[in-house]
Order: structure tokens, then sequence, then C-alpha cells
């Protein structure tokens, strides 16, 4: 059978389905599965020999979703949406008129929005990976949790030793930006961060990022401390993954470097602001004393994905003191 699989959103919503598709992968060698995602996300699952990657625009708009419609409907067997908003839904209504099951994920929005919001019945949630599996389960397929690391690409780390070297002492991964502000610490928090690490001769720091603004910033920072280099912007994702297998740790906040380092087995110290891992985005088999979180603060979570206002007006919950996390890094 054929399986469509459709996951429109940011990259670390998508790195987040990598360890169930690679268990659907190594369960059903005779299926055949297709990634449907945004664009250069497909060294995630390049490995996998019965998944293949399509990519598909972010901003879906509605003469996309009939282009779509015409493009699958009649080459695969199922459907698993795991978006569910009104456009892949209105997909899945034309995909069941052609005969194709589908079947889509239970994100439980509104108990989501109960939590953040108004602050009812905080407890914790299913992980997305519990959501992604009931989805699938609810398609017929099992999976399991066997899932560690992707295996090795020898290209890609090839490129990374030539172009960095032998390993030598510690190397220290740090992601300081998120997508909204509530998610991030203060510049200040994170440069004395560096500081402290970059102090001792037998440490190197890598800094991670992403964009225009984001990667002119850290190449800044890398001129200014010592034993730092950035690589925000200078390397394709399967280079960058190979990268961080090579890392002791990474420093990163509730973002996409959480989920890519689950992807190479690194353990990642993540700090989490607005944002509370009770909701579910906790990386796959990090581990909770890996978590750094102000306990303290009653309205936490107040959002789900981060946001760019505070309601008091003081971002508190960014209120995370460098040795803190540079304890958690020697501990």
């Amino acid at each position: 059978m054929t399986y469509l699989i459709i996951r429109l959103a940011t990259l670390g919503n998508v790195a987040m389905t990598v360890p169930v598709v690679a268990s659907l992968s190594r369960r059903y060698p005779n299926d055949r599965f297709i990634i449907a995602a945004k664009k250069d996300l497909g060294a995630m699952f390049a490995a996998m020999p019965n998944v293949e990657f399509q990519e598909v625009d972010n901003h879906l708009n509605w003469r996309g979703v009939i282009a779509l419609w015409r493009r699958w409907r009649y080459h695969v067997d199922a459907m698993i949406d795991l978006q569910a908003v009104l456009r892949t839904r209105t997909l899945g209504t034309l995909m069941r008129l052609c005969g194709v099951h589908v079947t889509q994920v239970h994100y439980g929005r509104i108990r989501k929005h109960l939590i953040t919001v108004w602050g009812i019945g905080a407890q914790q949630l299913p992980t997305e990976f519990d959501r992604y599996r009931d989805a699938f389960r609810r398609a017929g397929l099992k999976t399991d949790e066997e899932f560690t690391a992707l295996p090795v690409n020898q290209a890609a780390l090839q490129v990374v030793e030539e172009r960095f070297g032998t390993k030598k002492g510690h190397w220290i991964g740090v992601a300081p930006f998120a997508k909204r502000k509530s998610n991030m610490l203060p510049y200040r928090v994170t440069k004395e961060i560096i500081d402290q690490l970059t102090r001792r001769d037998d440490t190197q720091v890598f800094l991670f990022g992403a964009g225009e603004v984001e990667c002119e910033m850290l190449r800044q920072w890398s001129t200014v401390f010592p034993h730092t280099t950035s690589v925000a912007g200078q390397l394709k994702l399967n280079q960058e993954l190979e990268l961080m297998r090579k890392l002791d740790v990474m420093i990163c906040m509730d973002s996409a470097n959480q989920h890519l380092s689950s992807l190479v087995g690194l353990r990642a110290i993540s700090i989490w602001c607005a944002t509370h891992p009770i909701i579910g985005f906790q990386g796959w088999k990090q581990q909770d004393e890996d978590i750094i979180q102000r306990h303290d603060l009653r309205c936490r979570p107040c959002s789900c994905h981060g946001t760019n206002h505070c309601r008091y007006g003081n971002y508190a919950c960014r209120d995370i003191q460098a040795k803190t996390i540079i304890q958690r890094i020697y501990e």
C-alpha cells in the first residue's frame, strides 16, 4: 500500500515525525510512504528506503489544494493528515471522494487553549509523538519506540570533518534563537554562557541558527569570543546533523534544534520560557533533568508555541541565570 503523510509546518514539527516514520519504514518494508512537507527537509528521511519525500508549499492556497488532490488522488491508498488545518482537511475530504482512506491527528487544541490561556487543567498532555502514533494506529499501522538515531551520512560526515577537523576536547552547540521572543533567553545571558564556556581551552563552541539576521548576529559573536564558530547558514541540513552527532551537548531553547539533536542521539539542555513541556513538545527521549525552566511562575505556560508579547510586560519567564545553565552542562 501507499500512504501519504502530510505535515506542513516548521522544521521542528517535521523533525518530530521522524522517529515515528522510521518505525513505520522498518515495520512495513513492503509499503510505500510519501512524506509531504516544506522543501529542504528531505535529508531527515533519506536513509529510509521505502520513504519518498515530496516538497509542498508551506503556505498552501486553495489552488494548491486542488493541485495536490490531482497529483495524489489515484496514486495513494491512504492519507494521514498530521497537520489538521482547514486546507489539509479539505484535501482529505476530496481524497475521501476518490475512495482514499483518510485519518487525521487529534491535537487537543481546546485542551491546550484552556491550559495556556485560562490556566485550567494544567497537567501533562500526550506528547506530539503519542498523537502521531495514535493517528497511524487509526490508519491500521503499528509503531514502536525503538528509534535512537538516524544512520550516519558518510558523505555529509566527510564534509564536516574536512571543514572542522578532528574533534579535540569538548564540542558544545549553542542555538540561542527561537521563532518568538518569549521562547528566547535575553542576549546578555546567552553571551555570558558562551563567554564562560570559551574560557576553557579544551572547549569549542558551535553557534546554530537560521535566517539572515540570525546568521549575521552569530557571525559577529564568533569574532568576539575565542574558540567559537558560527555554522548558521553555512551547512546543509544533513551536514548540520552530522556535526551535531559529534557534539557533547546542545544548549537550545524550546525550538527546532532540540528535535534535530534528538535525531542523532545528542543530549539537549533545553530552556523553556513561556512554553512548558506539559504541552507535549519535549524532544524524543530527551531527559527531564536536562530541561531548564522557572517553576515559580503561575502564568506559565502562556502559549503553546510562544508569543511576541507578555501579558504582564516583564517577560519574567526569561529571567534564567547563566550559571544555572553552566552548572547543568558541567553536571
